[in-house]
C-alpha cells in the first residue's frame, strides 16, 4: 500500500459563475439497476447487511456487465461536459516536454530515464562512457500495444553486465522477471514469473534475491495473499530450483519480506514484517559458506534497515525508542540493540538519510519541507546543504566511489529540476531542468497552521494564483492522505498546473497518520484514533472557508487509496461541507478489507473487526460503506478505480458506489469511472493519467456552476 496515488493539485482565481440549468437537464442520470442480495455477517453478536457482496466477484460475468453499465453512464455524463476536451488538450500541451532522470553508472555505461513528452512510459537510455552515444536499452512503450504494460524494476548485477527488471501487465502488483546481458541486450533465461512485492538484488554476477508469494487459489488479483517468502535465483537453473531463504516455515510467516545485499557483497539482510509498519532484521554472512542467519532484531516494535557497511561494521537507521529515527552503528558479529552507538542522534525533525561519495546525508522534514545535512563516516558535520529553495529533494544517494552525486528539486509550484552537487566543496549546480509551458511566477505557496478539533496545530501548504481574491469563490481542492507514516512533502504536478491555470486553490494538509511528525505522529491517526484524520481535514476544510478562499459550493475533496478511505469518511460524515467528492481507488469496506490479497497487512494502522468487540464498533461506526443514509444530500461524486487494483480491489468502489447511488438524496451525480486493464495508479499509461484528469477537473468544475472554463484566456494565450 505504500506509495500509492499520485497527488492532484489545484489553484486559484477568476472564476464567475453561471446558471447552468438548462444544461443539467440534458445530463439527467439513470443509474444501472444494482441487485441486493441476503448476505449478512455476524460480528460479536452484531448482525452487518452486505447487499453487494455478490460485486466483489471480479471473474463474475455479472460483475463485468455491471463494470460496463456503470462506465456507459459515467462517460456519457463526461462526454457531455462542454469544456471536457479543452481541459484534455491542455493537459497534454502542458505535459508534452522532455523529462530526464538523473543519470546512474552501472558497468561500463550510464544509464538514465527519459520521456519525450506524451510516451505512456520511460524509457531507459544509456551511454558508453563520458562520450558515447546515446542508445535504447529498454523502451517499456514496446512491451504492449496500448501501453498498459510498464516498467516495475530495474537491477544491475555487481559488474554491471547483467540487468534483471520486472514489468507489470495492467497496473498489477504481479510481475514477471526479466534477465537481459547488458552488452547483446538479448535476454538469458527464461523469465520468472508470480513475483509480487518484490525488489531484486543481486549476490555478485551469480544470481539474484527476489520476494513473492504462493499464488493463491481463486482470482489472483483479490484471494488474499498473507505469506511472502524471500528466494534465491541462481543464474542458469529454472525458476523450480530457486532456494527457498526464508518465509517457508509457519514460524517464518509474514506478510512483506525483503532481501538486499550490501554494496561490498558481504551480507545479505533479511527484513520480516507483519504489517506496513515495523520489521523484523537479520543478517547473514554471504562470505561464508552455510553461515547462520543472525538476528538483529527479533520484534516488530520499530522499523529499522542497514543502509551502509564498512566491513563489519554495521550503519542503521531505526526509530527504535527514537520516534523521528536516528542512526546507530553496530558491528556484525553482535549485532543487537544492547551493543547499538549513537552515530547521527535523533533530533526534533524526522530522519530520511542516503549515502553517496563516501558521506551520509541526512535529510529532515522541518514542518514537511527539506533540509540536509552532510555528514563524514566518523559523524562529524561537514556542512548543510544549500537547496535552491524552500520545497522538497529527492536522490542524495549515488555508489561510495562516485564522485558526484544527483539530487532533485521542486514544490508545488515549481516543476522538478536536477541539480548535480559536490561532496568536496559543497557546490550545487543545475544539471537538468525542464522547459515546460507553465510560468511558476505567477503562483506561490503558503504555508498555515491551524488547530483542530481536539486543540492539535496542523500544518497545511495552500498553493494559488498571486493576486487571488478571498471571496469565497475560488474552486479549491483539498488533498489529504493521513496514514502509513506517508508524508506529504511539496511537489509539482503537471496535471494540476492546469488547474493553477484555471484558477482555483490548492490545498494539503499534514494530517495525522503521516509521517510528518514521526512515529507519534503517525501513531495518533491509527486503529481507535484514526478519526484524528478525518477531524484534521474536516478542520482543514473549515480553515479554507472561514478564511474566504473558498465555501461549500467552491469545495472539493480528493484522496486515493488510504486518502480514498479519507475523502469517504469525510463526505460521509459531513457531506455538507464540500459540493464535490473524489474518492479514488479507496479503502471503502472497513469490515472485509483485510479479506483481500495483501490487505490484513494494513492492520496496524486500521485495526480489524475481527480483532475485539470496541474495534469493529469503531471501525463501523466511519466505514463509509457502511455509514452511506438514506435520504442524505451527498456531494456531487466521481468514484475512480481500475479493474486490475490488486491492492485495494475495486470491489471498495463498486459497493460505495451502489450505495450512494441508491440513497442520494437530491440532484448531485454519483457515478463511478472504472478504468480498464489499469492497476492501483503506479505504471499507469500517459494517455490514461491525461484522460483521467481531464474528467475529473471537468466533472469538478461543471458540478461547481461553470458551464465553460473560468479562466479561458489563458487557453487562448497558450495557443498562441
Amino acid at each position: 500500500m505504500k506509495k500509492l496515488i499520485t497527488c492532484v493539485v489545484v489553484a486559484t482565481s477568476i472564476l464567475s459563475s453561471c446558471d447552468t440549468t438548462e444544461t443539467k437537464k440534458d445530463l439527467t442520470l439513470k443509474y444501472p439497476a444494482t441487485k441486493k442480495v441476503d448476505t449478512v455477517n455476524t460480528y460479536f453478536g452484531t448482525e452487518v447487511k452486505d447487499p453487494y457482496r455478490w460485486l466483489e466477484d471480479d471473474r463474475s460475468d455479472e460483475t463485468a456487465a455491471w463494470v460496463k453499465d456503470e462506465n456507459e453512464v459515467t462517460f456519457g455524463y463526461l462526454e457531455k461536459i462542454p469544456f471536457r476536451d479543452q481541459l484534455k488538450q491542455r493537459l497534454e500541451k502542458l505535459w508534452n516536454y522532455e523529462k530526464i532522470s538523473a543519470p546512474f553508472k552501472e558497468g561500463d555505461y550510464t544509464y538514465y530515464y527519459k520521456n519525450d513528452g506524451l510516451q505512456n512510459q520511460y524509457v531507459v537510455y544509456r551511454k558508453k562512457g563520458d562520450d558515447g552515444t546515446e542508445e535504447v536499452f529498454l523502451d517499456p512503450n514496446t512491451f504492449s500495444e496500448d501501453g498498459t504494460t510498464s516498467l516495475g524494476g530495474l537491477s544491475f548485477s555487481k559488474s554491471g553486465k547483467l540487468a534483471a527488471y520486472s514489468i507489470s501487465e495492467g497496473g498489477s502488483d504481479w510481475r514477471k522477471v526479466i534477465i537481459k546481458d547488458v552488452e547483446t541486450k538479448e535476454i538469458v533465461e527464461d523469465t520468472i514469473v508470480d513475483v509480487k512485492f518484490s525488489g531484486l538484488s543481486w549476490k555478485g554476477d551469480e544470481g539474484f534475491f527476489y520476494s513473492s508469494y504462493d499464488k493463491p487459489e481463486g482470482s489472483e488479483l483479490s484471494a488474499k495473499t498473507d505469506q511472502h517468502k524471500l528466494y534465491y535465483h541462481k543464474l542458469g537453473t529454472s525458476q523450480k530450483e530457486d532456494q527457498l531463504i526464508f518465509g517457508g516455515t509457519e514460524a517464518e510467516k509474514h506478510r512483506y519480506i525483503g532481501g538486499n545485499v550490501t554494496e561490498d557483497n558481504n551480507y545479505l539482510l533479511i527484513s520480516a514484517s507483519i504489517s506496513t509498519s515495523g520489521n523484523k532484521l537479520f543478517i547473514k554472512d554471504l562470505t561464508k559458506d552455510n553461515s547462520p542467519l543472525v538476528p538483529i532484531i527479533e520484534t516488530t516494535e520499530s522499523d529499522t534497515y542497514v543502509i551502509e557497511n564498512e566491513g563489519s561494521k554495521l550503519y542503521l537507521v531505526t526509530n527504535l525508542d527514537a520516534p523521528n529515527k536516528k542512526i546507530v552503528t553496530v558491528d556484525a558479529s553482535n549485532p543487537t540493540p544492547e551493543n547499538w552507538e549513537d552515530f547521527i542522534p535523533e533530533t526534533e525533525h524526522v530522519l530520511s538519510p542516503n549515502t553517496g561519495s563516501g558521506y551520509f546525508f541526512a535529510e529532515y522534514m522541518v514542518d514537511a519541507v527539506s533540509q540536509v545535512k552532510q555528514y563524514d563516516y566518523e559523524g562529524k558535520l561537514i556542512r548543510e546543504v544549500k537547496l535552491p529553495g524552500l520545497g522538497s529533494v529527492g536522490g542524495f544517494g549515488s555508489k561510495k566511489e562516485d564522485k558526484v552525486i544527483y539530487y532533485s528539486f521542486t514544490n508545488y509550484n515549481t516543476p522538478g529540476s536536477t541539480y548535480t552537487f559536490n561532496p568536496e566543496t559543497g557546490d550545487s549546480e543545475v544539471y537538468w531542468t525542464p522547459e515546460i509551458d507553465f510560468n511558476s511566477d505567477d503562483f506561490e505557496s503558503k504555508q498555515v497552521f491551524y488547530t483542530s478539533k481536539d486543540g492539535t496545530k496542523v500544518p497545511m501548504i495552500i498553493t494559488y494564483k498571486k493576486g487571488i481574491e478571498l471571496n469565497g469563490k475560488n474552486p479549491t481542492i483539498l488533498y489529504g492522505y493521513g496514514g502509513f507514516n506517508i508524508s506529504l512533502t511539496p511537489s509539482f504536478s503537471t496535471a494540476m498546473a492546469v488547474w493553477l491555470e484555471q484558477g482555483g486553490v490548492y490545498a494539503v494538509p499534514n494530517l495525522r497518520g503521516g509521517g510528518e511528525y514521526g512515529k507519534k505522529w503517525h501513531d495518533a491517526g491509527t486503529k481507535l484514533q484514526k478519526q484524528n484524520v478525518f477531524d484534521d481535514f474536516i478542520t482543514a476544510g473549515e480553515y479554507l472557508i472561514k478564511e474566504n478562499y473558498t465555501s461549500s459550493d467552491y469545495l472539493a475533496i480528493r484522496g486515493g487509496s488510504n486518502g480514498g478511505l479519507l475523502v469517504g469518511a469525510t463526505m460521509t460524515q459531513r457531506p455538507d461541507l464540500m459540493k464535490v467528492a473524489l474518492p479514488a481507488v479507496g479503502v471503502l469496506d472497513m469490515l472485509r478489507y483485510h479479506t483481500f490479497t495483501a490487505g490484513a497487512g494494513w492492520a496496524y494502522d486500521y485495526g480489524t473487526a475481527e480483532d475485539n468487540q470496541e474495534m469493529f464498533e469503531y471501525l463501523k461506526q466511519y466505514s463509509p460503506v457502511h455509514n452511506v443514509k438514506e435520504g442524505t444530500k451527498y456531494p456531487a461524486t466521481l468514484v475512480t478505480t481500475g479493474d486490475h487494483d490488486d491492492r485495494v480491489v475495486p470491489a471498495h468502489s463498486f459497493k460505495f458506489a451502489a450505495e450512494l447511488q441508491e440513497k442520494q438524496s437530491g440532484e448531485n451525480p454519483v457515478l463511478i469511472r472504472i478504468e480498464t486493464n489499469a492497476g492501483h495508479g503506479a505504471g499507469t499509461p500517459v494517455s490514461k493519467t491525461i484522460d483521467q484528469y481531464a474528467d475529473i477537473f471537468g466533472f469538478t468544475l461543471y458540478n461547481m456552476g461553470y458551464e465553460e472554463l473560468p479562466n479561458k484566456a489563458a487557453l487562448k494565450e497558450f495557443k498562441k
